[in-house]
């Protein structure tokens, strides 16, 4: 039977090899399980959407006005229109045309429970409520200000003065003993 000359290698990589390098796994939760579920997205039939690839226009250079990358496309039953023109790839912008177009038809049919309000909805919360946390902190720090130099602060000219003392005493003795390690 030949012996395989790979084993102690592989075992030198499975075993630790000191008791300091070793990985430790915390549990987490992740935000995604915590998430509020979305309606699923209307899936459009390609009998309903007619597509017009279109020349570009403005900021991009010429490259932009050449090609005709710009997506243009008009759900029928409903008449409404996206065209759209973000990047040179005609791929990227017929894919962000037709999830533009489902949402504004989700819009039309769900109103309030689209996805595009639900998502704005969560989004002014965040907003509203990092903006509480913000005004909070301010409203804080300027209370402390007011503490420092407004009418709060004679009440504390007493404690202060005799703070000044114990460390001008401290200051002295110190002095004091330096001196007399110097004579000695």
């Amino acid at each position: 039977m030949m012996a395989m000359p790979f084993l102690p290698r592989i075992n030198a990589l499975l075993r630790p090899r000191s008791t300091h390098h070793t990985v430790h796994h915390a549990l987490h939760s992740s935000a995604i399980l915590c998430s509020k579920t979305l309606p699923p997205r209307r899936i459009i039939p390609e009998s309903e959407i007619i597509e017009n690839f279109l020349k570009g226009s403005g900021p991009g250079g010429q490259k932009i006005n050449k090609t005709s990358s710009a997506v243009q496309l008009k759900h029928i039953p409903t008449g409404i229109v996206v065209k759209y023109q973000d990047t040179r790839s005609r791929a990227l912008n017929r894919k962000t045309a037709r999830r533009l177009l489902q949402d504004r038809l989700e819009e039309l049919e769900l109103g309030d429970d689209a996805r595009t309000r639900v998502k704005a909805r969560e989004k002014s919360k965040k907003k509203a409520s990092s903006d509480k946390k913000k005004r909070r902190k301010y409203r804080a720090l300027e209370a402390g200000k007011e503490g420092e130099d407004g009418a709060e602060g004679d009440e504390l000219d007493g404690d202060v003065e005799v703070v000044k003392e114990d460390v001008c005493r401290s200051v002295d003795t110190k002095e004091q003993r330096e001196d007399a390690g110097k004579a000695g």
